[in-house]
């Protein structure tokens, strides 16, 4: 933060302070990452500005999509959802609305990098002629349900494809206001296994409690697919789903030796749960000639994967062997594959035997998997840079939050509430 005559002074030690004496105003400040336990606190404007722009710039480099034209995305300012509505805009040209729960910049606290991702992207949208509405609130809510119903009954009458993304830490029930907390855990019993400290390298054992049962059924309640399922019913209820609506959730399931802590822990029972609640969603869109899809994706960087036991040093190892293979996406390759190769071909949707895209078919290819699995076995602090893309784990964790951005002058002073 620099000195500014009129509005900061020096104090008797010569460290700069905010004169009493003048007007408020909106800071100016140099903005770094602010990381405490493997969890950014702080995001860039410019920064967050750029990898929305990013995205966009692959995505117009691409080819064009028959796709959907009224698009309702809920979980839409960071990963997937925010990607599946930058291909949804800007390759099908889809007016859009997009819901997230983000903190807005402050004249003297940054945002969150959600909040800059969404105002960046509307901004981006509205140049290239397209509608888009951005919601601010507890997707939860029977207060966000009813202003997004509004929205459409105004502007767009009906949509024709709803993306679920929600990876929320908590739940308050809608009818009864009691609060449910999520949490990333083992089932049965705990769980030791190898992880590394993405920022420092070191490669050490991680021990993960059992969840309890009431962790458990409060992780499905928060992450599984009954609001997916009320989202519908909402918009259902109200008329307001196009002829042949679809509506797509995501899911993971990772490999063998993760599943401990993810698809057999406490998250995959919320994962589970979804992948039952399409079933029970295909049957009331089924008089509208109607789907709900699961999509299977990629294990990729997230807010969230970095702080999961044994998840950054598959994901980093994974990046490794993936890049050599010429295999790797991010988040907006994969939803554009999504688009591009499985919803909107003009034909029927490819899908596994339990009626899944699985567009971790990369990453879950069996060459992949045997040499990522015997890295796993070698790794350890002293070699973890040579046999694993920790360095690229780590950039891709900071650019999320905005950090590390070709061509954003990351020395000079940015208002955190320019958006």
């Amino acid at each position: 933060m620099s000195p500014r005559d009129g509005y900061w002074k020096t104090d008797e030690k010569g460290r700069a302070v905010i004169s009493i004496d003048e007007p408020k105003k909106t800071r100016a400040m140099i903005i770094v990452p602010k990381i405490r336990n493997n969890i950014c606190l702080n995001a860039h404007p410019l920064g967050c500005a750029a990898q929305v722009k990013a995205q966009i710039n692959y995505i117009k480099a691409q080819d064009r999509i028959k796709g959907p034209k009224r698009v309702l995305v809920i979980g839409a300012s960071n990963g997937y959802g925010l990607a599946a509505r930058i291909v949804s805009t800007i390759s099908s040209g889809a007016s859009t609305i997009g819901v997230g729960y983000e903190r807005p910049g402050t004249e003297s606290r940054t945002g969150t990098a959600g909040w800059y991702n969404i105002e960046s992207f509307k901004k981006e949208a509205e140049q290239e002629g397209r509608k888009a509405w951005n919601i601010n609130g507890d997707a939860f809510s029977k207060q966000v349900k009813s202003e997004v119903s509004d929205i459409i009954k105004e502007h767009l009458g009906a949509v024709d494809l709803m993306i679920y993304s929600i990876a929320a830490p908590r739940r308050i029930d809608a009818e009864t206001g009691e609060i449910y907390s999520s949490v990333i855990k083992p089932i049965g019993e705990k769980y030791t296994s190898k992880t590394v400290d993405f920022l420092s390298g070191e490669v050490r054992e991680t021990t993960a409690e059992a969840a309890t049962e009431e962790e458990i059924a409060h992780t499905v309640k928060v992450m599984g697919g009954e609001d997916w399922g009320l989202w519908v019913k909402t918009l259902q209820k109200d008329a307001l789903l196009a002829e042949n609506f679809i509506t797509v959730a995501f899911s993971y399931i990772g490999p063998t030796f993760t599943n401990a802590i993810y698809r057999h822990g406490t998250i995959g029972r919320a994962k589970t749960h979804l992948e039952e609640s399409a079933a029970e969603i295909n049957k009331l869109l089924t008089p509208l000639g109607g789907r709900s899809i699961i999509s299977v994706n990629k294990a990729l960087v997230t807010r969230a994967s970095a702080v999961i036991p044994a998840v950054p040093l598959y994901i980093s190892l994974l990046y490794k062997v993936m890049k050599a293979k010429k295999l790797h996406e991010g988040c907006i390759h994969q939803m554009y594959r999504l688009y591009h190769d499985y919803l909107f071909t003009g034909g029927a949707v490819r899908t596994d035997h339990k009626g899944r895209i699985r567009l971790d078919d990369w990453e879950m290819r069996e060459d992949v998997q045997e040499e990522v699995a015997r890295l796993w076995e070698i790794v350890t602090t002293e070699n973890v840079s040579m046999l694993s893309d920790i360095d690229g784990f780590r950039e891709e964790f900071l650019r999320h939050h905005g950090f590390g951005m070709p061509g954003v002058d990351y020395g000079k002073d940015i208002q955190p509430d320019i958006f």
